[in-house]
């Protein structure tokens, strides 16, 4: 596409930013042209960031420590004004943040379960923040509020809802989707929540894996429901919930006089990956009335696979699921969807009805004023962006994409098992696209196994990591585990990532620990 003769003009006779503000652009009365300008400069800006962003050779970060932020550096100045600063000022401040963040889609950067970035993705945000509308009616949202509609029965009928009409609400972020599912739950159990508060209801109790998403305990505490009264669940040796200890403490509770109401399953663990065995778990809800909340997050991704979905086998049973789009499917942040089989709990658990809003006389269906279903008021437009990722990429784009993850996974796998210098956390084959390991520098292999070389080991990943972040190089997230000490996780859900950087990856850290 060419450029227009007038923005040809425009690029190349800049007018001079240094004396133009904020305040001449639009609507100013003439700030057609500067408008223009100004954001043609930014996208320039943005161009080529992202372009540095798939360079393998650019670093990762340009790390500074908080206090030399907060000073000061090199002209970008964190501090606030009373006076208007120029356009130009704007620009250098614009390049200077993203010059000091984090390149979240570089090859090399395996931190979260949310890397990447998709241009189309980027695109559907840019569109959204041009909108700059509010989710919660029709009236003000109406393409946007009937696409998060499609979107939101989609990922019911890939869950296997599809003979059901299911309900749900794109929410900010994975933990407040979690706590969707709870807050509903006990809704369902106990309606007079609503009015009456919790003194009118008996000591419920929640029960969750010890491998579980800490925000499920987050949940509890925000609804008043308190985290003694969140069950852990003991898990396996690959970190699945054992339907067995989950039988036995929901009997427990019971013989105390407690009321057990939901169990929160894990369809993909946020450190080993793990998968729980959803059928028994549902099985068990069954038998005891609970609700079933299955808090995929990270695995829910997983379903578009035909490949691995049966990895999540038994969701269908769920009654409430979390998914978020913004991880393994890689849509820019944030993209949370909150999924609940019946339809009609979300509106009568959160509605207030607010005359102002939600007028049951417009002269549209008011259906599709969604906003009374949200704890929110104000709600940010997540749907789009997925929805154009979607378009562009079909699902059988997304599941390429997340087939090749685990590809990658393996790869690492094999890789790992052949070095004497690295040992796996779990020596079989990885069932997620999470890979735990640690590294030995050569100056513990001769120290015996136990305690001493334990507390030496516990050291070398945060130190490596520290290495890692002042050069730049690459980043990679670590944490101990219940008696394990400090080791790496390698999560893939980066588009960008190839062996080639898995290779580098491990180079890197024999590089930088071997005289640890």
């Amino acid at each position: 596409m060419k450029k227009d003769a007038h923005t040809e003009d425009l690029m190349t006779n800049l007018p001079n930013l240094s004396n133009a503000y904020a305040s001449d652009l639009l609507p100013s009365k003439d700030g057609k042209d500067l408008t223009k300008c100004f954001l043609l400069q930014v996208v320039n800006i943005l161009l080529h960031y992202i372009e540095k962003t798939f360079d393998v050779k650019s670093k990762i970060l340009d790390f500074h420590h908080p206090h030399q932020l907060l000073e000061g550096l090199d002209g970008f100045d964190l501090e606030l004004s009373d006076h208007p600063e120029p356009l130009e000022q704007l620009l250098v401040d614009c390049t200077d943040t993203l010059k000091y963040g984090v390149k979240t889609g570089h090859p090399r950067y395996f931190n979260q379960l949310s890397s990447g970035l998709d241009v189309i993705g980027l695109a559907g945000e840019w569109l959204t923040a041009t909108a700059n509308t509010n989710m919660f009616t029709y009236e003000i949202a109406p393409v946007f509020t009937v696409m998060e509609t499609v979107l939101l029965k989609k990922m019911c009928d890939i869950i296997g809802w599809g003979e059901t009409e299911a309900d749900g609400i794109f929410s900010p972020g994975g933990s407040i989707s979690n706590l969707y599912g709870i807050l509903v739950a006990r809704y369902k159990k106990y309606p007079e929540i609503k009015t009456k508060g919790m003194t009118s209801l008996p000591c419920i109790i929640l029960f969750v894996s010890e491998q579980g998403h800490y925000s499920v305990k987050k949940a509890a505490a925000i609804l008043g429901i308190g985290t003694d009264h969140v069950i852990e669940v003991k898990c396996d040796e690959r970190g699945k919930m054992i339907p067995a200890e989950l039988e036995k403490n929901i009997l427990q509770a019971k013989r105390k006089g407690q009321t057990p109401f939901c169990v929160a399953a894990t369809a993909g663990s946020t450190v080993f990956g793990a998968f729980d065995p959803l059928h028994d778990i549902a099985d068990i809800c069954k038998v005891h009335r609970l609700w079933m909340h299955v808090d995929a997050a990270w695995g829910g991704g997983l379903l578009l696979s035909r490949n691995h979905s049966y990895k999540l086998s038994g969701i269908e049973r769920a009654d409430s699921v979390t998914w978020n789009p913004h991880k393994l499917m890689g849509v820019p942040l944030q993209c949370s969807a909150v999924l609940v089989r019946e339809k009609g709990l979300l509106a009568a658990c959160n509605q207030m009805r607010a005359r102002y809003l939600f007028q049951p006389d417009k002269l549209y269906n008011v259906d599709y004023d969604t906003g009374d279903k949200a704890i929110q008021c104000g709600r940010h437009v997540d749907s789009f962006k997925l929805w154009l990722m979607w378009k562009a990429k079909g699902t059988y784009g997304f599941e390429a994409q997340i087939n090749r993850y685990m590809e990658l996974a393996k790869y690492l796998y094999k890789v790992l098992k052949k070095k004497d210098n690295f040992k796996l956390v779990f020596d079989a084959e990885p069932e997620f696209t999470n890979v735990c390991f640690w590294y030995f520098p050569p100056r513990l292999k001769h120290i015996p196994k136990g305690f001493e070389r334990d507390q030496e080991l516990h050291k070398i990943a945060p130190k490596i990591k520290a290495q890692m972040i002042e050069e730049g190089t690459a980043l990679i997230s670590y944490q101990p585990c219940g008696d394990r000490v400090n080791f790496f996780r390698m999560v893939f859900s980066n588009p960008a990532t190839r062996q080639a950087d898995v290779d580098y990856l491990l180079d890197e850290i024999q590089r930088l620990g071997k005289d640890l």
